[in-house]
């Protein structure tokens, strides 16, 4: 079995850098537990790994003559990169690599395994379903994050899309990075450290490990590797995908998704006049709409079911229906939080769809430029080659910038359609 690390395409410099930090990390325990050298017997089965992962970590300036144990970890980290870069992944590799028993992040141990598999006891994952995370669901975080490791090692926090934090929840988290318990480690996700989406206070106070946009050819060999996928699909997929490893996934293995993208890459012939860039637009949000219902429909109807249950529906007893009747709170609150769901999940949908319509005005300025680049649809070159011919380098310009314009208002709270209608009547326009 691969260790944690496989999974985090095109990444070497920060697989170094995180192996190093768990070796570190390794260290600090063995010197918390046995602070005091001591003669191991012959029978001792941990005399040569121990001695393995204290020259690990002394290399990054860890345990060795009168070094600080702890010299290469830290208590508080933010994985930066683009989107499909691998963050959320790399932080889980490392929680992995922490709570592993060697210390390497094996991806055999239990340790391993169940941080993976998101069951480990003293690894806490806040993944935001909504469009922001609260100050009621980080102070709840940092208190449970407080406690003593149940399994002796770490225990540790991993927080995706920490870019969403409420300012009042970004509070909350920085006392805790601040003044952090002695064995509890922070790990952040965000697309960047600029303050639009981590604080200045926070970032001064982790260490940032920053990602890049995996190459295609590595993706592909992921997914040829991992999912079986055959190589000139993967090559295929990795490519339109732009380097972001899970819509190469869903590409290569989807139809529903090749279909969806294939109607974005058709809006640049639809444009001939107001109307149909209007049309245009419905059919956009009506698409991202269909797709983000689809896909928190299983989640939302089991939740809800499952809420109804513990309160005591179909009981018969008496009071069952006075207690169902206490319960609309409760189902209400639910309904704000799947609503909130929902919201996020469209809007995620939308945005794939203008990177993918993004890519083929890329692919139009690239060629009206005769740049020796690659196009990201080849399936469209001959579309974006006439649009280059049409449009020009400067016209293709323009509208590669009016999508970028568009996620960026959408980002900034910008109705949807009101951001989308106004990119189709500026890609019309030209």
């Amino acid at each position: 079995m691969p260790d944690v690390f496989a999974d985090l395409v095109g990444q070497d410099e920060a697989v170094d850098t995180l192996r190093r930090a768990a070796a570190a990390a390794a260290a600090v325990l063995r010197a918390a537990h046995h602070p005091v050298p001591a003669a191991v017997g012959p029978g001792s089965a941990t005399t040569d790994d121990q001695d393995a992962y204290a020259d690990e970590a002394e290399a990054d300036g860890g345990p060795g003559a009168g070094a600080d144990p702890g010299a290469g970890m830290t208590h508080a980290w933010i994985f930066t990169g683009p989107p499909g870069s691998g963050r959320s992944v790399a932080a889980r590799a490392f929680a992995a690599a922490l709570q592993c028993v060697h210390g390497t992040g094996c991806g055999e141990c239990p340790g391993c395994h169940t941080t993976l598999t998101g069951t480990h006891a003293d690894v806490r994952l806040v993944v935001p379903e909504g469009l922001s995370i609260g100050v009621g669901e980080m102070r709840a975080l940092v208190l449970r994050a407080a406690s003593t490791p149940s399994g002796g090692r770490w225990q540790v926090v991993v927080i995706e899309d920490a870019d969403r934090l409420t300012e009042a929840a970004g509070n909350a988290l920085l006392k805790a990075i601040e003044e952090p318990p002695p064995r509890t480690v922070f790990l952040l996700c965000a697309p960047s450290t600029h303050p639009d989406d981590v604080s200045v206070t926070i970032r001064s106070r982790c260490r940032v490990v920053p990602l890049r946009q995996p190459p295609a050819a590595a993706v592909a060999e992921v997914l040829v590797r991992r999912d079986g996928i055959a190589p000139d699909v993967a090559q295929w997929a990795a490519a339109a995908a732009q380097g972001h490893v899970g819509r190469a996934r869903r590409l290569a293995r989807d139809p529903e998704a090749r279909k969806r993208r294939d109607a974005v890459l058709a809006v640049p012939r639809r444009l001939t006049g107001v109307g149909t860039a209007l049309d245009a637009a419905s059919a956009l949000i009506e698409a991202a709409e269909a797709e983000a219902e689809a896909s928190v429909a299983e989640a939302d109807a089991a939740e809800r079911a499952a809420l109804q249950t513990a309160l005591g529906a179909g009981g018969t007893g008496r009071g069952a229906a006075g207690a169902m009747r206490g319960a609309a709170g409760q189902l209400k609150d639910l309904e704000k939080r799947q609503k909130s769901r929902a919201t996020r999940a469209q809007r995620d949908a939308l945005d794939r769809a203008l990177v993918d319509l993004a890519g083929f005005y890329r692919d139009a300025l690239t060629m009206a430029l005769r740049a020796p680049v690659a196009p990201v649809h080849t399936d469209t070159a001959a579309l974006a080659e006439a649009g280059a011919r049409k449009w020009d380098a400067e016209g293709a310009l323009r509208r590669l910038e009016a999508v970028l314009e568009c996620r960026a208002a959408i980002e900034a709270n910008v109705k949807p359609r009101i951001a989308v209608e106004a990119m189709m009547l500026s890609l019309w326009r030209g």
